[in-house]
């Protein structure tokens, strides 16, 4: 099927679903998603024929406005794109440590039955996943508190360490100079560019020399 109609059904068999937990369907940008008080939830759908199947994938993400209305400026996002970024973002299959996963779906009975596994999930683990991650001091401990290893709430690590020591001054972490360090090395470790480094910099000298309420 091709993707738009498969979309448009996949839309209509979940739209009940999230109307009861207060998300709206945004079609133009492939997600539900419900405004929160910090800023907002979503669940973003993307699908791909191969062959004689579909494959469907589905990201669950968050985003906290304090963090991203600083971030966006250092990223290098386009500014058409910032009032959409996600703080954290992860597939179903990479929440369940299967990186690579896929619903594949050759009819709409599968569809159906993919429809339920996902609401199952969302209901189980997702919502309340996202509930408990969308506050500064959630995410202060996502970014920071395992520096030895990837955080894999965010696809991209580099703006795990500029978001980290983003919330770490937001929350007014006493560890912020010593977290400041670690995210540097950690930038080195990763292959960060020169640039890339450079802006870390600047985004530290923007959370030192201005007040953050």
């Amino acid at each position: 099927m091709p993707v738009k109609p498969f979309e448009t059904i996949l839309y209509e068999k979940l739209e009940p679903f999230f109307s009861n937990y207060n998300f709206v369907l945004l079609a133009d940008k492939k997600q539900f998603r419900k405004v929160t008080p910090t800023g907002f939830q979503n669940v973003i759908f993307t699908v791909t024929p191969y062959q004689n199947e579909t494959w469907l994938e589905v990201n669950i993400g968050c985003r906290n406005n304090q963090v991203e209305q600083i971030a966006q400026q250092f990223i290098g996002n386009t500014r058409d794109y910032w009032p959409d970024s996600n703080t954290l973002v992860i597939s179903i299959g990479k929440f369940n440590d299967a990186k690579y996963f896929r619903y594949k779906i050759f009819n709409e009975n599968d569809l159906d039955d993919t429809c339920e596994i996902v609401k199952e999930f969302l209901e189980q683990r997702g919502f309340p996943f996202l509930n408990d991650s969308d506050n500064l001091v959630a995410l202060n401990n996502i970014f920071n508190v395992h520096l030895s290893k990837p955080c894999k709430y965010l696809y991209n690590q580099l703006h795990r360490s500029y978001k980290g020591i983003i919330t770490a001054r937001l929350t007014h972490d006493k560890h912020f100079l010593d977290l400041s360090n670690k995210h540097r090395d950690t930038l080195r470790n990763i292959g960060a560019s020169p640039d890339e480094l450079l802006t870390f910099e600047r985004l530290l000298s923007f959370l030192l020399y201005h007040s953050v309420n």
